[in-house]
């Protein structure tokens, strides 16, 4: 439903806005929003890999930086659909403050949690816990 649905969605804003600024502005935009979009894929791609390094190299999970990269790659790959409907859900996407407030919110609803996120443990876990850490053998006698 979901394939058939934003097309058509697409097409009547491409066809009303086509009607307040002309064709030649509409495709314009659809074009700019389409190179900005594969601009922002390489980019975000790029930054979200020096990220997760980054947290790995402080002994961090990259979790969260992964997730937010995700969203992004996903917001560049919205830009480069035509349409003005997937070009606002891609805008979502892309801005630091709502990507951090989306990702917030997969984190709060279990779908993905973090620690680092206010996640913790997720609702159906409650009474487990997992300990992490470090050990090893001496095998030196006294």
């Amino acid at each position: 439903m979901l394939f058939l649905l934003i097309p058509v969605i697409e097409i009547y804003l491409l066809i009303k806005v086509g009607g307040l600024i002309g064709a030649l502005p509409v495709v314009l935009l659809v074009v700019a929003a389409v190179l900005l979009g594969v601009m922002l894929l390489r980019h975000q791609g790029l930054a979200t890999l020096a990220r997760a390094k980054a947290s790995l190299a402080r002994g961090e999970l990259p979790a969260v930086a992964m997730l937010e990269g995700v969203v992004a790659i996903i917001g560049a790959l919205l830009l480069i659909i035509p349409g003005f409907l997937t070009d606002v859900i891609a805008l979502f996407c892309l801005v630091p403050p709502l990507r951090h407030l989306l990702v917030r919110w997969i984190v709060r609803r279990g779908v993905i949690f973090s620690a680092g996120m206010g996640g913790g443990v997720p609702p159906r876990e409650q009474g487990t816990r997992t300990l992490e850490g470090e050990y090893w053998k001496n095998d030196e006698k006294h």
